[in-house]
Protein backbone atom coordinates (compact mmCIF):
# COMPACT_ATOMS: atom_id res chain seq x y z
CA UNK A 1 0.00 0.00 0.00
CA UNK A 2 1.50 3.42 -1.20
CA UNK A 3 0.99 6.46 0.98
CA UNK A 4 -1.98 8.09 -1.34
CA UNK A 5 -3.45 4.57 -0.73
CA UNK A 6 -3.19 5.58 2.80
CA UNK A 7 -4.17 9.12 2.42
CA UNK A 8 -7.34 8.21 0.39
CA UNK A 9 -8.61 5.66 3.18
CA UNK A 10 -7.75 7.65 6.06
CA UNK A 11 -9.99 10.64 4.77
CA UNK A 12 -12.62 7.40 3.27
CA UNK A 13 -12.49 6.71 7.08
CA UNK A 14 -13.12 9.88 8.52
CA UNK A 15 -16.02 10.78 5.68
CA UNK A 16 -17.58 6.69 6.69
CA UNK A 17 -17.26 6.81 10.49
CA UNK A 18 -16.81 10.80 11.14
CA UNK A 19 -15.43 11.60 14.75
CA UNK A 20 -17.53 14.19 17.07
CA UNK A 21 -20.25 14.52 14.60
CA UNK A 22 -23.14 16.34 16.58
CA UNK A 23 -24.47 18.89 18.62
CA UNK A 24 -22.28 20.17 21.70
CA UNK A 25 -24.67 21.80 24.02
CA UNK A 26 -22.43 23.78 26.01
CA UNK A 27 -20.65 25.69 23.32
CA UNK A 28 -18.81 28.72 24.06
CA UNK A 29 -18.79 29.16 20.34
CA UNK A 30 -20.65 28.04 16.84
CA UNK A 31 -19.67 28.65 13.25
CA UNK A 32 -21.96 27.63 10.53
CA UNK A 33 -20.56 28.47 6.98
CA UNK A 34 -21.71 27.10 3.42
CA UNK A 35 -19.43 26.77 0.26
CA UNK A 36 -21.87 28.35 -2.35
CA UNK A 37 -20.20 26.55 -5.15
CA UNK A 38 -20.50 23.25 -4.60
CA UNK A 39 -23.03 22.88 -1.34
CA UNK A 40 -21.43 21.73 1.37
CA UNK A 41 -22.18 22.94 4.82
CA UNK A 42 -19.94 22.69 7.91
CA UNK A 43 -21.67 24.01 11.88
CA UNK A 44 -18.61 23.69 13.88
CA UNK A 45 -18.99 24.14 17.38
CA UNK A 46 -16.49 24.78 20.39
CA UNK A 47 -15.93 24.74 23.58
CA UNK A 48 -13.00 26.69 25.18
CA UNK A 49 -12.23 27.09 29.08
CA UNK A 50 -9.56 29.77 29.60
CA UNK A 51 -7.43 29.81 26.16
CA UNK A 52 -7.58 25.77 25.37
CA UNK A 53 -10.40 24.26 23.34
CA UNK A 54 -11.55 20.87 25.51
CA UNK A 55 -14.36 19.84 23.06
CA UNK A 56 -14.94 20.68 19.10
CA UNK A 57 -17.91 19.35 17.00
CA UNK A 58 -19.53 19.52 14.44
CA UNK A 59 -22.45 18.99 11.62
CA UNK A 60 -23.00 19.64 8.19
CA UNK A 61 -23.66 17.65 5.03
CA UNK A 62 -21.24 18.16 2.11
CA UNK A 63 -18.86 16.06 -0.22
CA UNK A 64 -16.13 13.56 1.53
CA UNK A 65 -13.29 15.88 1.23
CA UNK A 66 -15.61 18.61 2.98
CA UNK A 67 -16.93 15.97 6.10
CA UNK A 68 -13.43 14.30 6.76
CA UNK A 69 -11.84 17.64 6.91
CA UNK A 70 -14.18 18.44 9.50
CA UNK A 71 -13.94 14.84 11.54
CA UNK A 72 -9.99 15.40 11.48
CA UNK A 73 -9.79 18.99 12.91
CA UNK A 74 -12.49 18.33 15.74
CA UNK A 75 -9.85 15.41 16.56
CA UNK A 76 -6.83 17.34 16.13
CA UNK A 77 -7.89 20.45 17.95
CA UNK A 78 -9.18 19.00 21.09
CA UNK A 79 -6.87 19.57 23.86
CA UNK A 80 -5.00 22.63 22.23
CA UNK A 81 -4.69 26.32 23.39
CA UNK A 82 -6.26 28.84 20.95
CA UNK A 83 -2.21 30.42 20.16
CA UNK A 84 -1.31 26.17 19.10
CA UNK A 85 -4.76 26.08 16.96
CA UNK A 86 -3.83 28.97 15.23
CA UNK A 87 -0.26 27.55 14.21
CA UNK A 88 -2.26 24.01 13.18
CA UNK A 89 -4.54 26.36 10.99
CA UNK A 90 -1.90 27.94 9.65
CA UNK A 91 -0.11 24.70 8.99
CA UNK A 92 -2.98 22.79 7.54
CA UNK A 93 -4.08 25.50 5.07
CA UNK A 94 -0.64 25.97 3.96
CA UNK A 95 -0.20 22.41 3.67
CA UNK A 96 -3.79 21.89 1.13
CA UNK A 97 -3.01 25.02 -0.58
CA UNK A 98 0.26 23.36 -1.88
CA UNK A 99 2.28 25.88 -0.18
CA UNK A 100 4.20 23.71 2.49
CA UNK A 101 4.96 20.48 1.47
CA UNK A 102 3.50 16.95 3.32
CA UNK A 103 6.57 15.67 4.59
CA UNK A 104 7.58 19.35 6.37
CA UNK A 105 4.02 20.17 7.57
CA UNK A 106 4.86 17.38 10.59
CA UNK A 107 1.09 17.01 10.87
CA UNK A 108 0.05 13.19 11.51
CA UNK A 109 -2.92 12.29 9.92
CA UNK A 110 -4.11 15.39 8.18
CA UNK A 111 -1.18 14.84 6.11
CA UNK A 112 -4.05 12.84 4.38
CA UNK A 113 -5.51 15.92 2.71
CA UNK A 114 -2.58 16.88 1.43
CA UNK A 115 -3.48 15.38 -2.02
CA UNK A 116 -6.10 18.10 -2.03
CA UNK A 117 -3.36 20.46 -3.16
CA UNK A 118 -3.34 18.35 -7.02
CA UNK A 119 -7.28 19.85 -7.31
CA UNK A 120 -8.07 23.66 -6.61
CA UNK A 121 -11.32 23.42 -7.13
CA UNK A 122 -11.57 21.04 -3.97
CA UNK A 123 -9.20 23.38 -1.74
CA UNK A 124 -12.40 25.21 -0.85
CA UNK A 125 -14.05 21.90 0.53
CA UNK A 126 -10.75 21.04 2.59
CA UNK A 127 -10.90 24.07 4.26
CA UNK A 128 -14.19 24.47 5.13
CA UNK A 129 -13.92 23.85 8.49
CA UNK A 130 -10.48 25.27 9.25
CA UNK A 131 -11.86 28.36 7.70
CA UNK A 132 -15.05 28.00 10.57
CA UNK A 133 -12.17 27.48 13.37
CA UNK A 134 -10.23 30.15 12.03
CA UNK A 135 -13.63 32.21 12.48
CA UNK A 136 -14.38 30.55 15.65
CA UNK A 137 -10.71 31.57 16.88
CA UNK A 138 -11.69 35.07 16.13
CA UNK A 139 -14.27 35.07 18.73
CA UNK A 140 -13.17 33.60 21.64
CA UNK A 141 -9.48 35.65 21.06
CA UNK A 142 -10.42 38.92 18.89
CA UNK A 143 -9.24 39.40 15.22
CA UNK A 144 -6.13 37.54 14.97
CA UNK A 145 -3.98 37.40 11.36
CA UNK A 146 -7.08 34.93 9.47
CA UNK A 147 -4.56 32.36 8.55
CA UNK A 148 -7.45 30.81 6.12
Amino acid sequence: MGLEDLYRDILLDHYRSPRNRGPLEDASVRIHLHNALCGDEIELALKVQGDRIEQARFSGRGCSISQASASMLTEAVRGLTVEQARELLSRVARMVRGELPAEQAQLGELEALSGVSRFPVRVKCALLAWEALDKGLQQVEGPGPGAV
